[in-house]
């Protein structure tokens, strides 16, 4: 008999002390957190094993000038309208920008919706101005555009954290 066990292969790297933001310097649109002064925030390297069924967190992000997103887009160095289906991966996931400006498929809510990979997630560095004083992301993140939440038909209100799953386009 052959049992397939999906081990946890992907182990934090390390972790970062949380610094206080300088006032006004955290930006809190869409819940963001901010880093807390002495915490230990957990980093990764990894992400787990992408599928044709790769299970994430989808959260909220803003790619437009002044958004909790921080500065421009990694992959192209532009802001992106909130209207366009557009997400940032965890930084296993973003893979040294291999999946830059390719496009993934994101399933939930009973829908799926087409997006392009335009940032990273950071999961191995934050709480510092480059990183809009957020903590590392977690390793499973598919943060999307608001675009991308009307697309799965989610209301408004539940807008900001949800079970997906999410594979890569042929």
């Amino acid at each position: 008999i052959f049992f397939v066990v999906e081990a946890d292969t992907c182990k934090p790297s390390g972790k970062l002390k949380g610094k206080k933001p300088p006032p006004g310097k955290c930006n809190q649109e869409n819940d963001s957190d901010c880093c807390i002064e002495g915490k230990f925030y957990t980093t990764y390297k990894c992400s787990p094993p992408v599928s044709s069924h790769t299970k994430a967190k989808l959260t909220i992000n803003r790619f437009e000038p002044g958004g909790d997103g921080g500065g421009r887009s990694e992959c192209d160095n532009h802001y992106h309208s909130d209207d366009d289906p557009v997400v940032a991966l965890s930084t296993g996931w973003f893979n040294h920008k291999k999946r830059c400006l390719k496009y993934i498929n994101i399933h939930g809510n009973g829908k799926s919706v087409k997006a392009k990979v335009v940032d990273e997630c950071d999961s191995t560095m934050g709480c510092d101005s480059v990183h809009d004083y957020q903590p590392p992301c977690l390793n499973n993140i598919v943060d999307a555009s608001k675009a991308v939440w009307k697309a799965l038909g989610v209301p408004k209100d539940d807008w900001g954290e949800m079970d997906i799953y999410w594979s890569d386009t042929d």
